[in-house]
C-alpha cells in the first residue's frame, strides 16, 4: 500500500513538474495576454453581476422595451469574424501570406461592422427611452457594452499592425521567408487569435445576459 501511496506521490509531482516547465518555457507576452484576459473577466463579472443586483432590488418589470435587433445581428458578425480570424494559423503555416492577409482583412472589416452596429444599437436604446443618464439599469447596457467595443477596438489595433506587416512581407519573396520563419510573427498571430475567440466568447456570454435581464 505504501508502494502504491509513493507511485502516486512521485506521479503527481511529476505532473506539477511538467506543469511548471510549461509555464516557464510560455513567453512572457503571452502570459501577460493571460493575465489580461483574466483581469478582463474579472471587470465583466463584476460589472454583470451588478447590473443583475440592480435589476432584482429594483422589481423593474423585464421586457417593456424590444432588445435592440443590432446587437442581435452583431453577434453574428462577431461569430463570423471569429471563424474567419482562425483559418489565419492554417494559413500562416502553409505559407500563404496572400490568402493570410485577405483572411486578417476580413476578421478587420467583420469588427468595423460589429462596432457600427453596436452604435446602431445604442440608437435603438435612445429611441425606446433608456437614456445613458437616465435608469441606472440602462446605464449598465450602454457601460457593459460600451466597454467591450472598447476592448475590441484595442484588438483591432493590434490586428491592423498585424495585418499591415504581412502585406508589406507578402510583396517580396525575402520577406515572405522571413516573416514565415519569424517566431515572433507566430507568436503575434496566436496572441491575436487567443484573444479574438475571448472577445467574441465574451460578447456572447454578456448578450445572453442582455437578454435574460433587459
Amino acid at each position: 500500500m505504501n508502494s502504491d501511496r509513493e507511485h502516486r506521490d512521485k506521479v503527481g509531482a511529476g505532473r506539477a513538474s511538467s506543469t511548471f516547465q510549461r509555464m516557464e518555457r510560455m513567453p512572457v507576452l503571452l502570459v501577460m495576454l493571460y493575465l489580461g484576459l483574466v483581469g478582463i473577466t474579472v471587470l465583466f463579472v463584476v460589472l454583470v453581476a451588478a447590473y443583475a443586483r440592480l435589476r432584482f432590488v429594483s422589481d423593474a418589470p423585464v421586457g417593456i422595451y424590444p432588445f435592440p435587433r443590432y446587437f442581435s445581428l452583431s453577434t453574428i458578425v462577431l461569430l463570423v469574424s471569429s471563424y474567419t480570424i482562425s483559418q489565419a494559423k492554417r494559413l500562416y503555416q502553409q505559407d500563404d501570406l496572400s490568402n493570410l492577409v485577405r483572411c486578417l482583412g476580413a476578421t478587420l472589416l467583420l469588427s468595423s461592422i460589429f462596432a457600427g452596429l453596436q452604435i446602431l444599437g445604442w440608437r435603438e436604446l435612445l429611441n425606446q427611452g433608456v437614456l445613458l443618464n437616465g435608469v441606472a439599469s440602462g446605464t449598465f447596457i450602454y457601460l457593459i457594452s460600451g466597454l467591450h467595443v472598447v476592448h475590441l477596438l484595442g484588438g483591432m489595433l493590434f490586428l491592423l499592425a498585424l495585418l499591415l506587416r504581412t502585406i508589406h512581407a507578402s510583396r517580396d519573396g525575402v520577406r515572405t521567408l522571413v516573416f514565415i520563419r519569424n517566431p515572433y510573427r507566430r507568436l503575434q498571430l496566436h496572441m491575436i487569435t487567443v484573444y479574438w475567440h475571448f472577445i467574441d466568447v465574451l460578447w456572447v456570454v454578456l448578450f445572453a445576459a442582455f437578454l435574460f435581464l433587459y
